[in-house]
């Protein structure tokens, strides 16, 4: 893993994730335990509304997070309810904590490859609904994370557990003195969640 981002990951302070959070990831940690207890696949699929901001950072981190504590057969995917484009500022922010980020394609709906050690697969990060082919079509965990997604998406097709993990959208600060702060913000209360997660699996 790239230096500058393990320096940032064990700053990350676990014991500031409150009971009432704990409490909302216990679903996540008990779905990634009863995986990985029989030996099966533990795929992740992280769905927002438009698969521009918050699933594509809990997709991310999460990759991450399962590398950093050595948790095996963890493939992470995102995707929306309808399909945009992951927004600069994320990518931005990736960048500023220690990834590695190449842009693939240029157009509307860019593809990025979002490294976090020089040995391992990056993650492939671009906009596209939750039931792309890209993505897996059965026994994923889907791992909602804004609450527009949540109330939509009473059914998710092929997802073998429905887990809510709702965060505020940093997109509200867009254009505005304090964007980079909140998205850094955002950034960090997600891999903290999930750097709490990862920890207590069993790998």
């Amino acid at each position: 893993m790239f230096k500058t981002l393990q320096s940032h990951i064990e700053k990350l302070d676990i014991n500031s994730v409150s009971k009432e959070r704990k409490l909302v990831l216990q679903p996540l940690i008990d779905f990634i335990n009863e995986k990985s207890s029989s030996k099966k696949p533990i795929d992740l699929n992280f769905i927002c509304t438009h698969n521009s901001r918050r699933s594509h950072l809990s997709q991310v981190w999460a990759q991450v997070m399962a590398s950093y504590y050595a948790v095996s057969n963890v493939t992470c995917y995102s995707g929306g309810t309808e399909a945009t484009a992951l927004f600069s500022k994320v990518a931005e922010t990736l960048i500023n904590t220690g990834f590695k980020i190449q842009k693939l394609s240029d157009t509307n709906n860019p593809v990025y490859s979002i490294k976090f050690s020089n040995n391992r697969h990056p993650v492939i990060a671009f906009s596209k609904t939750y039931d792309a082919v890209f993505n897996p079509e059965s026994n994923y965990g889907a791992i909602l994370t804004c609450s527009s997604a949540d109330k939509g998406c009473p059914i998710i097709a092929g997802a073998e557990k429905r887990i809510p993990i709702t965060y505020d959208d940093p997109k509200a600060f867009d254009n505005t003195d304090l964007q980079d702060k909140k998205y850094l913000e955002r950034s960090n209360q997600i891999a903290t969640e999930l750097k709490y997660v990862f920890k207590q699996t069993k790998a």
